[in-house]
Order: structure tokens, then sequence, then C-alpha cells
């Protein structure tokens, strides 16, 4: 799973937890930021009562007011103003000494139509009222700075800012400790799946008892590897079968056959006719090998019977038995000059095995090149020992290359010559068996070459 799917969970699960804390953070703020407007609007109120009372009990106002004001200053209410205007606005006293005295003549005037004013978003804030004590108006504008409020509310927010963060890295690690904890069984048996090859079919998946979904998962899979090693052991056993029990008649077929082409007895015409026939019965003869090797493939021994094979030598011993049946057959063999002083031209494998692949890789060379000629470049380096096959003659097109190993295919090039399309398939195979990989390209113009790879651990 590469852990794809548990980062998409984890961070999904982190932004849905998240953005609930978000909102629920902002509501917080929200409200805390109207309780302090609120509250502090309240206070305004209470100064507001306090000096109507004053105005409405006082005897000469101008002379007891600076006394009063300054006796009963409200230590709450940061930098208090108080400016008083009669009816006309006129200013007649304020709270201001040594300092020019300014307002908003507008607040004023909107007092004529509002009674009430709160400004909160100014600074400082002001609370404005206009009163009628003893039959005379009073315009009261009061200014203060709710210093504490504020200082409350920015900690507040720097505390639910930081407290998000750490939420949202809490709930981002603590998401994907617990999931990886509880998808650990899934990619185990992730992880078993994927070693399980065509040979290892009667392998089963440990089934932990957890009694959720991945057991469930995981039995469920057993019942399904079960049925196709079934169907599959079914499919090798009658390929195996058919193409064993078809080898003997073919071979007395073309011994017969053989012996009346040798016979002075016939024309020249029947003879003819007779070779094709044993031409053809030759070809079916290949493919029922070719058939019952593949069904064997997948029963080779275990790769710990591996040993170190020298590939020089199992391409001279594959070269020796295709040129007894294709005479003239010449193979160019060369070592890269770029090849490592420490280079053992050796590869762990089964040389049997590794000795068909270049016997039929040859014999594609021989019966479908244009000139009997096989060039083999070999070189080596710490990390792979790499083998270039090259022969002349037609080159398979783009969409042919696309499906050169796959079985009964046949190129081009090929069309009008014998052969079972089975001979690169079995070559795939047994390469794949051993790690090694193998490509085709056309490096120039009517040149066939064929890239193997076997890659060093």
């Amino acid at each position: 799973m590469k852990g794809s799917l548990k980062r998409k969970i984890a961070i999904r699960i982190s932004i849905v937890i998240s953005l609930l804390f978000a909102i629920v953070m902002v509501l917080v703020y929200i409200s805390f930021s109207d309780f302090r407007r609120d509250e502090f609007e309240n206070r305004f109120k209470q100064r507001l009562l306090f000096t109507i009372r004053f105005i409405e009990q006082s005897k000469d106002f101008n002379e007891e007011a600076p006394v009063f004001f300054n006796e009963n200053s409200d230590n709450v209410l940061l930098n208090e103003q108080i400016l008083i205007f009669d009816a006309q606005k006129k200013l007649i006293y304020s709270t201001v000494k040594d300092e020019s005295i300014q307002w908003d003549d507008a607040i004023l005037e909107a007092l004529d139509h509002q009674q009430t004013i709160f400004k909160d978003k100014s600074t400082p804030e002001i609370y404005a009222a206009l009163r009628e004590i003893h039959q005379k108006k009073y315009y009261i504008l009061t200014s203060a700075q709710d210093s504490t409020g504020v200082a409350k509310l920015a900690y507040l927010k720097y505390l639910l800012t930081f407290s998000f963060v750490l939420i949202v890295l809490g709930v981002g690690l603590l998401s994907y400790y617990l999931l990886t904890k509880y998808l650990r069984p899934l990619e185990r048996l992730n992880e078993r799946i994927l070693t399980i090859n065509a040979g290892q079919l009667l392998s089963t998946i440990e089934v932990i008892d957890t009694h959720d979904e991945i057991a469930t998962l995981s039995q469920s899979f057993n019942t399904m590897l079960h049925r196709i090693n079934e169907v599959f052991d079914a499919q090798k056993s009658f390929t195996a079968s058919a193409s064993h029990e078809l080898r003997t008649p073919l071979a007395r077929m073309a011994f017969q056959l053989e012996n009346l082409c040798q016979s002075s007895d016939l024309n020249p015409t029947a003879n003819s006719k007779l070779k094709n026939i044993l031409s053809d019965v030759y070809q079916l003869s290949d493919l029922t090998q070719s058939l019952l090797l593949l069904s064997k493939i997948e029963e080779l021994p275990s790769q710990e019977l591996f040993e170190e094979v020298r590939i020089d030598e199992v391409l001279y011993d594959a070269y020796q038995k295709v040129e007894k049946s294709h005479k003239g057959l010449e193979l160019h063999f060369m070592v890269s000059e770029n090849i490592t002083s420490d280079a053992t031209l050796t590869v762990l494998g089964q040389k049997s095995l590794l000795e068909i692949v270049f016997i039929n890789l040859f014999k594609n060379a021989a019966l479908y090149s244009i000139k009997p000629w096989i060039g083999v470049e070999l070189n080596e380096n710490t990390e792979e020992l790499k083998l270039y096959i090259d022969s002349v003659g037609e080159t398979l097109t783009n969409d042919e290359q696309k499906n050169i190993f796959n079985a009964f295919t046949r190129g081009g090039n090929a069309q009008h010559r014998s052969g079972s399309g089975l001979g690169l398939r079995i070559v795939q195979r047994i390469l794949k068996f051993h790690q090694a990989t193998i490509g085709y390209e056309v490096p120039k113009e009517n040149l066939n070459r064929f890239v193997i790879r076997f890659y060093r651990e």
C-alpha cells in the first residue's frame, strides 16, 4: 500500500477534527469578545448613571464637578474622559486637563435621534447619551480604553491559536499511529499476497483470528487461492498429459515417414509431399515438447538450489547443440571493454535451464535471419551481468514488439517458416525464475537484438 491509504485517512481525519475544533474555537473567541464588549458597555452605563446622579444632586455644578470627578474617578476605565454639553451642544465641563479638547459633532447630532450610542470599534471606545435632568438636556460623552479586556482577548486569541496548532499536529500524528497499528494486518496480507506466484498457489495467508474485516478478507483470499490452484493444476495436468501422450504417436509417425522418404520406390512428387508432412510432424513434436516444458517450469525446484554457473560456458554449450542442426551457423562472442576487473562471468542459476534459454534464442537467429550469424556481447559490473544477442534479418514492428513474449505469438519475419510460437515465452519464464529480464531492441536497420540482464543482489 506504500502508506498512501494511511496518509489519506489520517489527513482527512485531521482535516475534519481540525475544522470542528476551529469552529469551536472561533465561537469561543466570538463569545468572549461579545462578553467583553457587553461588560465594558455596562461599566459605561454605570458611569453614566453615576454622572447623572451627581448632576441631579449638585447645587453648583461648575464648582463641585472638578472635585467630584477627581475624587470618584473609575480605576477600571483606563484614560477615562468625560465631556458634558448643554442643550445647545456647548461644552460645559471636561475632565481633560492641559490638552486640546476634541470631539465628534456627528455623535452629538446622532444623539438627538438615538439617545444612546456605543462605539466599541473606535480607540478609545466611546459611550454617549442624551439625558434630561431638571428639565434641561445634557449630552454626556464618556471615552475610555478597556486595556484589561483587550489584553485578555489577545491572550485568548494566542492561546486558541497555539492550542489549534497543537491539536492539528496531535490529531494527525495520533491518527497516523492508530491507522498504522490497525492497518498493519492489511499490510502484512498485501506483502504475503505479493510473494505468491503460479508456483506457490498452495501457500495460504495466515489468518489471525481478530474477528474483523481483515480476517474475513484473508479467509476469502485463501478460498479463492485454493480454487485457482485447482483450476491451474487441472490445466497443467491436462497440458502435460496431452503433450506426453502425443509424443509417442508423433515419434512413430516421424520414424515411419523418415523410412518412407528414404525408399527408392517413391516418385519425386510423392517424396516431396512426404517430406512436407514430415516437416509438419516435426513441428507438432516441437510444439508438444514446448508445452510440456512450459507446464513443468512452474514446478521447478527452489531457487535455494541455485549454483554458480559460468555464462560463457553455457553459451558455447548451447551453440554447439544448435550448430549440429544448423550447419554453418557462426557465433561471434565478445566481452565488453568496459567490463570490471573483478568480473567473474558467473550467475546463480541452473545450467540446464539457462542452456534452454540460449538454445531457443540461437535457434530463432538461425531460422529467421538472412545471415547465419549470431553476435553475443557480454558486459558485467557490480550491479548486473548483461548480454546482447544480435542477429541480422527483418526486424519487428512496434506492435509486434509489444507481444513478442506472449505464447503462440510470431512476428512478421516468421510467418512463412515453421515454429510453435512458444520459444520466447519459455525463455522469458526461465529468466523470470532466475530473477532476470529480457527485452527486444532494434539498434539499427535489419539488426534484431535481445538484451538479457542478470541482476546482482
